[in-house]
Formats: C-alpha cells, sequence, structure tokens
C-alpha cells in the first residue's frame, strides 16, 4: 500500500512540475517581413497555433511563412485568423492551405460591397476552403487557445461595446477629428477584424488595416480596451490609419511596424506614435523610404537597404529608381522578421533576427 501511495505521489508531482513549467513558459509571436502586407504567427506556451494573414501572392511571401512555421515548429495552423480580404492580407493563403494542414478559419465576414480589390472568384474559393471550419466573428467573440484570452474586439465595422479588463475609462484623447474616406478605392480595410490578446499580463492588439474613423468609433468616447504592452501598428504605419485616440489611449510600451520600405512609414503616423505616452520603443521590419532620418535606430530595424541606396533616398540626384519591397514586387533578400517572446508576468523581449539585437522590456508596475 506504501509502495502505491508513493507511486500516486511521485507521479502527482511530476504532473504539477509539468504544469508549472507550462505556465512558465513564453507566447512566441513572428511578425514575418511579407513587405508591407501582414502575416503574424502566435505560438502558444503549449504549442498551439494563430496565424493572421498570410502576406502577398507568389513564392516570396509564401516560403518566408512556411520557413517561419518551420523554424517555429508548427506542422499544422490551429486557428488561421484574416484580417480582410486584401491582397497583401489572404494573397499566399491558397497556396499554403496545400502545404500546411489548417483546422479553423475566422474572418469579418463578407466583403465591403463597395470594395473593388476583393474578386467574386476568391470569395467562392474561399468559401469552399473554408467550408465547415469557418467561424465568423463578432465583437466579443473569442478564440479558444489554452493559456491564452484572445477577444475581437472590431469586425465588419462593427465594435466592441462592453469593457475588457483595464478598460472603461473615458478617453481624454477623443476629438471629432474625423476623416473623409469616401474616397477610399478599398473600403473593406474599414471592416478589418482585429483582436485583443493576453497571455497572463502581457497584452497586445492587431487590428490588420482599420482605418482612422474605425478607430474612433472603437476608442472613443469610453476606452473599452485599456491598454497593451505591444502595438501592431493598423494598417502598415500609412496616416490613413493609427488616430492618436487609439494610440495614444492603448499606451503601448512597444510599437512594430509591418511596413515595406515605400509603403506605410509615413512621416505623421511616426509623430503620433513618438507622441504617444510611455512608448519606449519603435521596432519596423523596414527601413522606411518615406522618413529617411526619422526612422528607429538602425539596430531596431530588421530590413535595412545597402549604403548606396539609404545615401540616394536621402540626398537623391534624381528620383529613386523603383526596387522591390511593399507591394508584392521582387524579394527584398535576405528577409528577417521580428520575435517577440512574452511571459505571464507581463515582461516580453524584441529580437531582430537581422543582427541578433534584443531588448527586455520588465513588467509594468
Amino acid at each position: 500500500m506504501r509502495a502505491v501511495l508513493g507511486i500516486v505521489i511521485f507521479l502527482t508531482a511530476g504532473i504539477v512540475a509539468l504544469l508549472g513549467q507550462a505556465s512558465t513558459g513564453s507566447l512566441d509571436i513572428y511578425y514575418i517581413d511579407t513587405e508591407g502586407g501582414q502575416s503574424t504567427l502566435f505560438v502558444s506556451p503549449a504549442g498551439e497555433s494563430l496565424l493572421v494573414d498570410t502576406g502577398n501572392a507568389g513564392d516570396r511571401d509564401l516560403g518566408r511563412i512556411v520557413d517561419t512555421l518551420k523554424s517555429a515548429g508548427v506542422k499544422q495552423i490551429d486557428h488561421m485568423w484574416t484580417t480582410h480580404y486584401h491582397g497583401d492580407h489572404v494573397g499566399s493563403l491558397f497556396n499554403l492551405a496545400k502545404q500546411v494542414p489548417i483546422m479553423r478559419f475566422y474572418d469579418h465576414g463578407k466583403p465591403h460591397p463597395g470594395d473593388r480589390v476583393v474578386a467574386p472568384k476568391f470569395l467562392a474559393a474561399y468559401e469552399e476552403l473554408t467550408h465547415g471550419k469557418r467561424t465568423i466573428v463578432k465583437p466579443g467573440d473569442k478564440v479558444k487557445m489554452a493559456g491564452l484570452d484572445i477577444t475581437t474586439v472590431a469586425a465588419a465595422n462593427q465594435f466592441i461595446r462592453t469593457n475588457l479588463p483595464g478598460g472603461g475609462k473615458q478617453n481624454t484623447a477623443c476629438t471629432n477629428e474625423k476623416k473623409d474616406e469616401s474616397a477610399y478605392a478599398d473600403p473593406d480595410n474599414g471592416e478589418s477584424a482585429g483582436f485583443v490578446l493576453s497571455y497572463g499580463r502581457f497584452r497586445t492588439i492587431d487590428l490588420g488595416d482599420l482605418t482612422w474613423n474605425g478607430e474612433l468609433d472603437l476608442m472613443c468616447p469610453t476606452n473599452r480596451i485599456g491598454t497593451v504592452d505591444l502595438y501592431l501598428t493598423s494598417h502598415h504605419g500609412l496616416a490613413k490609419s493609427g488616430a492618436p485616440p487609439l494610440v495614444h489611449a492603448l499606451q503601448p510600451r512597444v510599437a512594430v511596424m509591418n511596413n515595406g520600405t515605400r509603403k506605410g512609414g509615413e512621416p505623421d503616423s511616426f509623430r503620433v506614435l513618438f507622441g504617444s505616452p510611455g512608448l519606449e520603443d519603435i521596432w519596423q521590419l523596414h527601413w522606411a523610404y518615406n522618413v529617411g532620418l526619422e526612422n528607429s535606430p538602425a539596430t531596431f530595424v530588421a530590413n535595412i537597404e545597402d549604403n548606396a541606396t539609404i545615401a540616394g533616398v536621402l540626398a537623391p540626384p534624381q528620383p529613386a529608381a523603383p526596387r522591390g519591397g511593399g507591394f508584392g514586387g521582387a524579394a527584398h533578400s535576405p528577409a528577417y522578421l521580428i520575435k517577440v517572446s512574452a511571459r505571464q508576468n507581463g515582461s516580453f523581449s524584441v529580437t531582430n533576427t537581422r543582427n541578433g539585437f534584443s531588448k527586455t522590456y520588465e513588467p509594468r508596475r
């Protein structure tokens, strides 16, 4: 009897130890370089995966996504989140599905009826691919991943109206500064499905390409979300997104900008970020031609141009010659990503894979 009891105690202690190890593991986030598109991989401490968007069409972005999945040890995509249906966010989806099993799909539903980019042929193929495995999300809906809380805050131009933990205060950054978005030729951006993800005390937000007015509708007059530690810039750092009432109310400690060389990274976007209370650093996937010397220090930029190209951008003798990077063009090679490892206590580390530079941010007090 004592021997049996001893075995039970031993096994119980082993299970507790394993659970303890799991609870102290990290949430790993990979911001993949899709040169001005989006593809972000989340891998939970238990190994469950969430992929947000699939970048541009063609072998370039597909290869980078597949390589990232392999390096992260991901053999299947447990959750595939599509923010919206533009080609820089869904371009590699169908070819990726041929190479890697995808278990569940999430999206905002029908595209905006006025959008000229989303083709009926794509929608028919998407419905076939996702049949029986698709969830059309609404604000407040959750993605079930063990150890994480993932809450939809925006979808189909609808926004969460209940308070998340830390939310519910009046947003003092709110203004009546709405923009005329009637001229936008791609209004499915404003339909973007976005979420807040929490792992213990660590919080991050991804709103896809949600535009300025939608950000105001989400955040004003009440900040339902509270603060976040890490903010993925809306819309690649384009000035038609990233409104101060969003960014300044979220008070991120770190911003990651998924820009290309000429797409995103606009001067007004940097001004809003630099003015955000408590912001410590901006990490960029690319050195942005749009701001020249106002880019983040090179240690925080994953993909940098050669010295001659940078010199030509800063002091061009003539208009710079077009090259790949930002609109699905030729590969900017080699390509590097930004990796984040977050812990339950709210601390997280950000690593630039180009140079190995890493910085750790301690929990907020």
